[in-house]
Order: C-alpha cells, then sequence, then structure tokens
C-alpha cells in the first residue's frame, strides 16, 4: 500500500518555481531542488516524475499567477486603456525591485525561460507560445479600446502596439536583471506611454 504524502505539494512547487526562477533550469540541480523544498530525492521523484516534470510545473504556475494578476490590471473597467497600461507598467517596476538579489532582479521566468529554452525544448517554447498570445491579445484588446476612448492616440496598428508593449515590458525586466533601478525602469515605463498617446 502507498504511503499518503507527508508534505504540502504546493508549497514544493512554490519553493521549486523559485528555485528555478533565480537559477535558471539547466543550473537548478536535483540538490538545489531538495534544499528549497525540503524533499529527498525520492519524494521529488515520486511526486514530479523529473527535473522536467517538476519545472514545467512551476513555469504553469508561474504563468498563471504573473498572466492572471496582468490581466486582472487591463481588464479593469475602472480606468481608461491608458490608465491600465500605466498600471501594468507601475506593476512591472514594482516587482521588478522588489524582487532583487545584490541590485539584480530576477527578472521573469517566462522570459528567461525564453531566453534559456525556448530554442531547444518544444514543451517549454509552446507554453511561451500560449502565455504570449494570451497576453498579446489582452494588450490589444486594451490598445483597441484606447483608441476609442481617446486615451491611446497613436496611429500605429494595435497588434503591432501590443508586440511593442510586450516587448517593452520584457525589455524592463531583462534591463532590471542587468541592474537597472527603480529611476531608470521608469523611465523606460515613461517613453513606452509616450509612444502609445503621442
Amino acid at each position: 500500500m502507498a504511503r499518503p504524502r507527508t508534505f504540502d505539494e504546493e508549497r514544493a512547487l512554490d519553493a521549486a518555481m523559485r528555485t528555478f526562477w533565480e537559477k535558471g533550469y539547466e543550473a537548478t540541480s536535483t540538490q538545489d531542488l531538495c534544499d528549497a523544498t525540503g524533499l529527498g530525492r525520492s519524494s521529488i521523484y515520486n511526486t514530479f516524475k523529473s527535473k522536467h516534470d517538476l519545472f514545467e510545473r512551476a513555469l504553469a504556475r508561474y504563468i498563471d499567477s504573473m498572466t492572471s494578476a496582468q490581466l486582472a490590471v487591463l481588464e479593469d473597467r475602472r480606468l481608461s486603456a491608458a490608465d491600465r497600461i500605466r498600471t501594468l507598467l507601475a506593476t512591472v517596476v514594482d516587482g521588478e525591485t522588489e524582487h532583487r538579489a545584490g541590485g539584480r532582479s530576477l527578472g521573469c521566468l517566462t522570459v528567461n525561460t525564453t531566453v534559456e529554452l525556448a530554442a531547444r525544448d518544444a514543451r517549454a517554447a509552446g507554453m511561451l507560445e500560449r502565455d504570449t498570445a494570451r497576453r498579446l491579445a489582452a494588450l490589444r484588446a486594451v490598445l483597441e479600446e484606447g483608441r476609442r476612448d481617446g486615451s491611446i492616440t497613436s496611429a500605429r496598428d494595435p497588434g503591432a502596439l501590443a508586440r511593442f508593449l510586450n516587448a517593452a515590458i520584457g525589455g524592463m525586466r531583462i534591463s532590471s536583471q542587468g541592474g537597472a533601478d527603480r529611476a531608470a525602469l521608469e523611465s523606460i515605463a515613461d517613453v513606452t506611454l509616450d509612444a502609445l498617446t503621442a
């Protein structure tokens, strides 16, 4: 008869997610995961099957929480479209300045995974592509709404603006990993908003 699990799987998954976020997939060893989760190797492999399975579950958890939070901001109808985008960018700045180690941020697990794995890990790439499509659709919808409410005045195509905005957010995260401080990130956010409302 199988023994019942005596640990909190969700907490273990959060700890593993943080470890992958800090170190990246390749640099995270099984021992790092044991140390972070407090689990032995056998418990990790019995529960999550493999390091890659655990990584996929951690990435899915990260994507769900981060994208859901971003979509909640973008769907807040109490604000104009431009104000929703301004709030989203402020949220990115806050997140990047809160999660710092040694003067640098952890960045974004999806951006980090795109750089590290997307070209050679089809399953991770698929997860990232679906997440990007979901975020781009939400950004495009807000930008189209901004055109209608007059708060977004750029004449560029909303789809192109959505890709630009998504790239600007990714660039802010990478800049923060490189050591950019709050003032630098706020400056990038301001220029991004200017491009949408000029």
